[in-house]
């Protein structure tokens, strides 16, 4: 089942449901740790179309995971949005999130990008892909698991261990090839570090034209935005020769990174904050992810913008998150026997 929606679709929704009492004050707060001046369309958009106001309180994830904890019943929170689902998953175990029932949502989002609870939804996602020198790698790795084959001693830079990307890629590592072969692995690419894991994303691709690596680890909208705007040491010149591979083709798919929400506990205008996140699985809404962030929609078929189309296509992990995050623990304690710092 397909719902598609409307700008006269939500004017409906809005009209059918503002002369509620829960509605009556006609606002939703929003506790988000996405940092995107283009979500800004996203939240003018939703209240043109339904008279919702969206207050908005930002900050790092787990300073608002915490806040929401402090702030217990009288929590203002309708809604927290953050990035990554070891945070989503972090949100649900400090019990700051609910589970909420919604057709909309069970219709647009695959199973494989919600709580098993429906406490949280994705409704955005970045491949975390490998990308190398093409000059210094004639034979670059085709999948996570090579990244720890010896012929790439000393070539390979990544972020550290207490980064939500690095946890979740290792904690899909144990979801799909086990607990041992996870540590084997984790073992293997600190042997083959060309440094010490630092920096962001962007940094891992910097390091690629510096010559400090000649193998990074980084998600596709890093890389896709510098296509589409200037990004400082990543120019076109600076790109020429850095290569991409998605990996794991022919086993897994790409391990995919999720930014998504869930309907705060308390949350005082729960309703509300039911329909943003319905907005948020619009076809609207799903593009403007694609073409003012460079990410990958969550739902299926919506279209992709020049930047992230310009990677190419590939097949994605579809592993259950909700799954994998259950993996994160072990992931964190692998790292600490494997020494990844």
């Amino acid at each position: 089942m397909r719902v598609l929606w409307t700008t006269s679709t939500l004017a409906l929704l809005a009209s059918t449901t503002l002369g509620t009492a829960a509605m009556a004050q006609s606002e939703v707060n929003l506790y988000s740790s996405r940092h995107y001046d283009t979500d800004e369309r996203l939240y003018s958009d939703f209240t043109d179309a339904t008279g919702i106001t969206i207050n908005r309180i930002e900050g790092n994830a787990d300073e608002l995971i915490a806040r929401m904890q402090a702030e217990g019943a009288n929590s203002p929170a309708d809604i927290l949005l953050t990035v990554d689902t070891s945070r989503l998953e972090r949100a649900k175990a400090a019990g700051v999130l609910q589970s909420i029932e919604s057709d909309v949502l069970e219709a647009r989002i695959p199973d494989s990008l919600q709580d098993d609870d429906n406490q949280w939804f994705g409704f955005s996602q970045r491949a975390r892909i490998i990308f190398y020198d093409k000059n210094d790698v004639p034979n670059p790795p085709t999948d996570y698991l090579s990244l720890a084959d010896p012929q790439y001693k000393g070539l390979v830079c990544h972020r550290s261990s207490t980064n939500v990307y690095s946890q979740t890629l290792l904690s899909a590592v144990i979801e799909n090839h086990g607990e041992e072969a996870a540590k084997t692995w984790a073992q293997g690419v600190v042997d083959n570090f060309a440094r010490d894991p630092q920096g962001g994303d962007t940094d891992q691709l910097r390091g690629l034209v510096s010559g400090e690596c000649d193998i990074s680890i980084s998600n596709t909208y890093y890389f896709a935005r510098a296509l589409r705007t200037e990004v400082d040491g990543l120019s076109e010149a600076d790109r020429a020769d850095i290569g991409w591979i998605f990996p794991a083709q022919n086993a897994e798919g790409a391990h995919m990174n999720l930014s998504g929400g869930g309907v705060a506990a308390h949350a005082p205008n729960r309703e509300n904050a039911i329909k943003f996140l319905e907005y948020l699985s619009s076809d609207q809404a799903q593009q403007y992810f694609s073409a003012g962030n460079d990410e990958y929609p969550a739902v299926p078929g919506v279209g992709l913008s020049a930047s992230v189309a310009a990677l190419g296509m590939f097949r994605p992990d579809d592993v259950d998150l909700s799954e994998v995050a259950q993996n994160l623990s072990t992931a964190q304690q692998i790292f600490n026997e494997v020494g990844w710092k």
